[in-house]
């Protein structure tokens, strides 16, 4: 009998031990699944984190891109707006000249590119550049009273300021 009670004993010491490696297991394999879940969710968000980057750096670079093309462009739109100025004769030319021109204004009108206001308007110098300046009463203080060259801006950017006399 004695030897039956000893097999007996070793046989729940057996099974005592088998659970605590199997606790230990199960506390392993759960905070093993708790770091990856952490590492997915740490790469989650860098991923969102890049997304966000990337598509910022592509609007910039497509913003960049349409202010050096326009800028580009502008002296060829200016000689085409001076022509107008001059008188012509010949009546078919004036009006392709003209349409020219209004195609040209729908075209930056579709890129977001706008005039900088400046006739009449109160000096800002982050979107004018002042190449004169005149002292006469009838005008308000740093009041724009002739626009020499006509500035372009998008949204956010100013692509060429507005070459402007300034009274006062």
């Amino acid at each position: 009998m004695k030897e039956k009670e000893q097999v007996q004993e070793e046989i729940n010491e057996t099974e005592v031990t088998e659970n605590v490696d199997e606790n230990e297991d199960v506390n392993e394999v759960t905070e093993s699944c708790d770091e990856y879940k952490e590492k997915l969710a740490r790469t989650l968000a860098e991923f969102d984190n890049y997304k966000k980057r990337t598509q910022k750096e592509k609007e910039s670079i497509y913003s960049y891109a349409i202010c050096e093309t326009v800028e580009k462009i502008l002296p060829v739109y200016d000689s085409l707006k001076l022509s107008l100025s001059h008188e012509c004769t010949d009546e078919a030319l004036k009006k392709g000249v003209e349409v020219t021109i209004k195609q040209f204004d729908n075209v930056l009108n579709s890129l977001g590119v706008s005039e900088i206001e400046a006739l009449g308007k109160t000096f800002d110098p982050n979107v004018h550049n002042a190449v004169m300046h005149i002292d006469d009463d009838s005008y308000g203080e740093k009041e724009i009273v002739e626009v020499l060259q006509v500035g372009y801006q998008t949204k956010d950017k100013v692509i060429r300021y507005s070459m402007v006399k300034v009274a006062n």
